[in-house]
């Protein structure tokens, strides 16, 4: 059933969206300054390809003091816009009763995309 749903979900707008988040990791990996952050789009984007039956997980030991400021940083300038988008898809998609499990697909990565420092992506294929 994983495979049916994620196959309709990459036809249905996983794959652009998905495309754009590689976009967007891309060019901030341009500037060696946007790495650490295009490496989390690109969790993000990873999330977008493959949603059903992947799972977010936090990390028990987080690397490094540098999380709060990294995610403080990452809400300010991008990810609050991801969660309004991923959270107003997954209400509109919750409206009917065939759009639910795709509706809680946003609603994980509207999760990972509030704050995707310090969390893992684990693809279950």
């Amino acid at each position: 059933m994983k495979i049916l749903g994620n196959i309709l979900w990459l036809i249905f707008g996983g794959l652009e969206a998905a495309i754009g988040y590689f976009t967007g990791a891309l060019a901030l990996a341009v500037t060696i300054v946007g790495i650490p952050w295009a490496l989390q789009i690109f969790k993000i984007g990873l999330l977008c390809l493959w949603p059903f039956g992947a799972e977010v997980t936090r990390d028990e030991f987080p690397p490094g003091c540098l999380r709060i400021p990294l995610n403080i940083l990452w809400f300010i300038f991008g990810g609050l816009w991801a969660w309004i988008c991923h959270v107003l898809f997954g209400i509109v998609l919750c409206i009917t009763i065939i759009g639910i499990p795709w509706g809680k697909q946003h609603f994980k990565m509207a999760g990972l995309a509030v704050t995707p420092f310090g969390r893992n992506v684990k693809l279950n294929f």
